[in-house]
């Protein structure tokens, strides 16, 4: 994380890619973010526990919601790590995570957002023999999860999920991503 902007004020995304424990992850590697809080959108009911969402009955989908310093790194750029995360071509599934609770989305703020993230996924769609499924849509509220999910990786790296599924992300995204 870049120091050096300390006041400049942040911009949110929120985008959901399977697991949030897996996302999360990875973006709080990226040089601008100044955090990442795991969670819950895209569904009707409110104040949903991880219980109810992953019952797959709230509509909510597992999500992270980034704070970053648009002087540091674009909101571009956060989708261009978006849809290096995951794959956009799975409907409702990551994995073997699997449930709408876990398809992809990207919830923009407002309507800037909104036209690059349309942008971004056609732009990425070049890179997919298959379709995205990616779901683009505005983002009506953000229920941040419980605290036990909130920088999981970080404090279980040890954790079978975590060895077997996130770290692998993770060097993915080392080697992607290193000095860019």
């Amino acid at each position: 994380m870049n120091p050096a902007n300390t006041n400049a004020p942040l911009e949110l995304a929120t985008v959901g890619g399977g697991c949030f424990w897996c996302t999360e992850a990875v973006f709080q590697m990226l040089t601008g973010v100044k955090s990442v809080t795991s969670g819950y959108a895209g569904g009707q009911t409110e104040n949903p526990t991880y219980e109810q969402v992953c019952s797959g009955t709230t509509g909510h989908a597992e999500v992270i919601q980034v704070a970053f310093d648009p002087t540091v790194i674009s909101y571009e750029k956060i989708l261009e790590v978006f849809w290096e995360a995951h794959d956009p071509t799975t409907l409702n599934r990551q994995g073997h995570d699997t449930g709408t609770q876990y398809r992809s989305m990207i919830l923009y703020h407002d309507a800037a957002q909104k036209e690059i993230a349309e942008k971004s996924k056609a732009t990425a769609q070049k890179h997919f023999p298959d379709p995205i499924v990616t779901e683009i849509v505005a983002l009506k509220k953000f229920y941040a999860g419980e605290g036990y999910h909130q920088s999981y990786y970080r404090s279980n790296p040890n954790q079978g999920y975590c060895r077997v599924v996130i770290r692998p992300k993770i060097e993915k995204f080392e080697k992607k991503f290193q000095g860019k």
